[in-house]
């Protein structure tokens, strides 16, 4: 410790005296620009649906999709992740839903690219769960397993309607191998050279997607551990980012977000492409849950939550509190 006739003669507090001293100084700042919005469209509802272990989150119609797409355009929010829930009965064995151009997802891009136009980053989800009878993310073989090659056909006709429904971006998060080539191969024949993918690179089996599954009524039994990535690992990532790099990915993910800053700090320092972390339902909903009862304020609790990922090296962040952070900021 250096001194020079007092003790301590080196004070960082100095540094955290003021709000206005605190703001110039800080390292991380959060941006709307930095912001994506996921949102769900529900078909066959004629007003918005409450997600009950999400307060605040809506199953959408049409109509109110549209108009949080405006919202997050006005909150200057970057772009906004579509998943589509079908009715139940028009699921099947291969998720006919997520192929079909009047599918409730390729309808919704639709809409929003209409509403929208560029303002804001359409972006949508290329997997199978929302559509398919089992809930898994890919076709089974005649054993009950996901077979990797035959989605891969699945993923590569999903990522052509999308496309021509106006995504912007395509978000592949299944991991399946190879997805990322095939998408891209599928779109560069279809003639969407331009349009983006956004790699699912890193998404890890979780716990915390729970919420989640009763915002697209998922039909799955069972877990997807053979598939999406094993929580232990961490040097892991780095392979399926080298993997989806060589394949053509424009950006590249870590899913969850908050329990895996290490991932999302180590996937960072070695991409040379944008990097999106999403924080997901169950992130989302512990959040809102503990500040219901009274035992966090939950404004600070958001705020904090979203700089440590942004922290931790992410350029975009999905969040279900995209446009009210925009707005605040």
């Amino acid at each position: 410790m250096t001194t020079y006739g007092s003790f301590p003669g080196t004070r960082p507090r100095r540094l955290r005296t003021t709000p206005v001293m605190r703001r110039m100084v800080a390292e991380t700042r959060l941006h709307p620009a930095d912001l994506i919005l996921p949102a769900f469209v529900r078909e066959g509802i004629t007003e918005p649906v409450g997600i009950e272990a999400m307060p605040g989150v809506y199953q959408h119609t049409r109509d109110s999709l549209k108009k949080a797409a405006v919202d997050a355009v006005t909150a200057g929010v970057s772009g906004i992740m579509l998943f589509g829930v079908p009715e139940e009965s028009k699921k099947d064995a291969l998720g006919t839903p997520g192929t079909d151009p009047d599918g409730i997802l390729q309808v919704a891009l639709r809409d929003v690219r209409a509403e929208v136009g560029d303002d804001l980053l359409v972006m949508s989800d290329v997997c199978l769960d929302e559509t398919i009878d089992h809930g898994h993310c890919g076709v089974l073989d005649d054993r009950g397993r996901v077979d990797n090659d035959a989605t891969l056909e699945r993923y590569a006709e999903m990522a052509q309607v999308q496309a021509d429904a106006g995504a912007h971006v395509v978000g592949p998060s299944g991991m399946m191998d190879g997805q990322i080539g095939v998408i891209r191969d599928a779109l560069d024949q279809a003639g969407h050279e331009d349009v983006a993918i956004l790699a699912y690179t890193a998404k890890y089996s979780s716990a915390f997607y729970g919420p989640f599954r009763e915002a697209v009524g998922s039909s799955l039994k069972g877990d997807r551990k053979t598939y999406q990535q094993d929580p232990a690992n961490s040097r892991e990532s780095l392979r399926e980012l080298a993997l989806d790099l060589e394949e053509g990915a424009d950006m590249v993910m870590v899913k969850p977000a908050g329990p895996y800053l290490d991932v999302l700090a180590r996937i960072s320092d070695a991409s040379d492409v944008p990097v999106a972390a999403y924080q997901i339902s169950g992130e989302y909903s512990m959040i809102e849950a503990a500040a219901q009862r009274g035992w966090i304020d939950r404004d600070k609790a958001i705020m904090e939550s979203l700089t440590g990922i942004k922290r931790a090296g992410a350029n975009m962040i999905l969040t279900y509190w995209a446009t009210e952070v925009a707005r605040q900021l």
